[in-house]
């Protein structure tokens, strides 16, 4: 979420796990489970070891690129911990990738410093937004996986997911139920606190990042009452969480890949 400049130290640990999450990512077919396991594992390590110590920098930056790499990573947290609940489970290689690029992209893009009359208490929010992208992230995960799944029954084939299709769908609703709460206590802190958490004397605004974030919430809580209410399931529910998820990437990361990237500015 938060990460220090690029130091020696910091973008060698960073072309340690971006290479550490390569390897399962690129030779998935050609490593034993234990060896593609025990890689995803010293990646994972490394990654929380980076992000670790750029909370303890001495000038901690924040920006799209910081954002994505928490994300992987609670999204691999999540796997790890339901790998060991489900063996058979199979995304891999997907998420491997998916870590080695946004670590990657971190030291390509550090993001800018934190604002010096900013609260204390600014990273505890950007935790809470960070927090609910990785769970509406790991709920998109198990959707794909959904997917799959149903495409290969269709076709009678394996499915190759090592979950069952209703424990697939269950998980997937219970991190999206999960993440609504923390984006739902998100946006009430900026509402309530913004201008104190930014120390910049700006409240709430409507900026393209609060009318992304404001219409993600409400499609994802669109779809928990359709669920709710009316038992949505497969493609309809799967085609608005993708819609939510979309909105809450561009509410922040896609507004900040435009003003770090093309407009060359910071916050």
């Amino acid at each position: 979420m938060i990460l220090a400049s690029a130091s020696q130290a910091s973008f060698a640990l960073a072309l340690a796990a971006a290479a550490a999450y390569a390897l399962p990512a690129a030779a998935a077919s050609r490593l034993s489970e234990r060896a593609a396991r025990a890689a995803l594992l010293v990646a994972w390590i490394l990654h929380g070891t980076l992000l670790a110590a750029g909370l303890l920098g001495e000038q901690p930056r924040f920006g799209f690129a910081p954002a994505l790499s928490v994300t992987a990573w609670l999204v691999l947290t999540v796997y790890a911990i339901e790998s060991k609940l489900f063996p058979l489970l199979k995304a891999r290689w997907a998420l491997a990738g998916f870590g080695a690029a946004a670590v990657l992209l971190t030291l390509i893009f550090p993001g800018s410093p934190l604002h010096a009359a900013a609260s204390p208490w600014l990273p505890l929010h950007w935790a809470l937004g960070i927090a609910s992208y990785g769970l509406f992230a790991a709920a998109v995960v198990h959707a794909w996986l959904m997917t799959r799944a149903e495409r290969n029954i269709r076709k009678a084939t394996e499915t190759h997911t090592g979950v069952p299709l209703l424990t697939l769908e269950r998980l997937t609703f219970r991190f999206v139920q999960a993440g609504f709460v923390l984006l739902s206590a998100t946006l009430l802190a900026g509402v309530l606190f913004g201008e104190w958490l930014y120390g910049t004397g700006r409240g709430w605004r409507w900026d393209h990042k609060t009318v992304f974030s404001v219409m993600s919430w409400l499609a994802f809580a669109l779809l928990l009452i359709g669920r709710a209410r009316f038992g949505w399931r497969g493609r309809t529910a799967i085609r608005v969480l993708y819609i939510g998820s979309l909105l809450l990437l561009l509410a922040y990361v896609g507004s900040r890949f435009v003003m770090e990237v093309f407009l060359g500015r910071g916050a």
